[in-house]
């Protein structure tokens, strides 16, 4: 199941396909005895889409069965074992793929051109990914961080291992000085290798970027390189040979100061915003403001979901499974703001106050 969306793969998942291009949404829960109800709504999901399949004079006999058999391959790809609060299947001819999200998604079937992406755009906002480097003189791995996670990343080349012979062992030995490892030139170089390494694939996937590993490495590393410059450092040694637990545990306590600022800046922000008369809340004004391009920050409590029915000017609250409702509007609003370029920030619950769960600044 794939979990990280990078732009490159936004960007193909967006790409217009031969009708039928198929997404099926359904929720998902981590623990029990939620979880117990996830196979049988997954089944009964997957199986509305091959109804819908069967009954759309659009499809040929020909293209449904390779639909139904992409959707088949991608269920039996399902691990619900490692759920998390929602699944996304996409299944077109020829092609499927399995997302796997870290929040929660309406229940629905959608045969169009294309694929249904607004849901995995809000959920990587929401889960606000950041890559991880752990440092040592022989060994640096790349994880990709999320909402309570890390896990061990292959692009770039990582985890990238300097070979035994290239260490003086006999020196290191008599000096009884590990740290001398990260003065020998042999050192400069494999650090200077993974710098370029990272610089690499930032500029392909651009996220906040943690870097942990002893002192001496950390300060060779901005010394031969730029990627530690615009960094957050983590003087934490070991990590580069640890597991996930160890290295999201080093991080989690940074993470976490990090998203006490981050949430009394937006907060800032918004109370400035009021002043300036460029405030706004509400999904009705924020839902015009969106499709309008107006909105620079968008703030959302990271709970927040609402239904509701699109009159034309007006939203107006809905039951779930009403006709025409609309059960994902936050994350459409939230897709709608980072495509016109404006910042999202995701907060607690109760950060907003008397806004309801979602605010904005306005551009003018």
């Amino acid at each position: 199941m794939e979990h990280a969306l990078s732009p490159a793969m936004l960007a193909e998942l967006r790409r217009p396909r031969p009708y039928p291009a198929v997404s099926v949404l359904t929720p998902t829960h981590r623990r029990e005895p939620d979880n117990e109800q996830d196979p049988v709504r997954l089944r009964n999901v997957v199986t509305e889409a091959r109804k819908r399949l069967e009954s759309d004079p659009a499809v040929t006999r020909e293209r449904r069965n390779d639909v139904v058999a992409q959707l088949d391959r991608a269920l039996r790809e399902v691990d619900l074992a490692h759920a998390e609060d929602g699944l996304v299947i996409f299944a077109a001819p020829g092609e499927h793929q399995v997302w796997s999200l870290a929040r929660t998604v309406p229940e629905r079937v959608v045969l169009s051109d294309t694929f249904l992406t607004r849901n995995l755009v809000a959920a990587q906002a929401a889960e606000r990914p950041f890559w991880a480097l752990a440092v040592s003189a022989d060994r640096v791995t790349l994880w990709s961080g999320g909402e309570g996670r890390v896990v061990a990343e292959s692009s770039g080349g990582f985890p990238l291992e300097r070979r035994q012979e290239n260490f003086d062992a006999e020196r290191q030995m008599q000096i009884g000085d590990q740290p001398s490892a990260f003065r020998d030139e042999g050192t400069r170089h494999f650090l200077r290798e993974a710098d370029t390494a990272m610089a690499a694939l930032l500029r392909d996937q651009p996220r906040p970027l943690y870097i942990t590993g002893e002192q001496a490495a950390l300060s060779l590393l901005e010394e031969v390189g730029s990627t530690a410059k615009e960094a957050t450092l983590v003087p934490r040694g070991g990590l580069a040979h640890a597991g996930p637990e160890a290295v999201w545990q080093a991080l989690r306590p940074v993470l976490e100061e990090e998203t006490r600022k981050d949430t009394t800046a937006v907060v800032r922000e918004l109370t400035s915003a009021r002043g300036h008369k460029t405030y706004a809340a509400g999904l009705d004004e924020l839902w015009q403001s969106a499709r309008d391009g107006r909105i620079r920050l968008l703030a959302v409590e990271e709970n927040f979901r609402a239904t509701v029915s699109d009159l034309g000017e007006h939203l107006v609250p809905a039951e779930p499974g009403d006709l025409d409702a609309r059960e994902d509007i936050v994350d459409e609003i939230v897709e709608q703001c980072l495509e016109t370029g404006a910042e999202v920030r995701f907060v607690p619950d109760g950060t907003l106050g008397d806004a309801n769960g979602i605010a904005g600044v306005l551009r003018y």
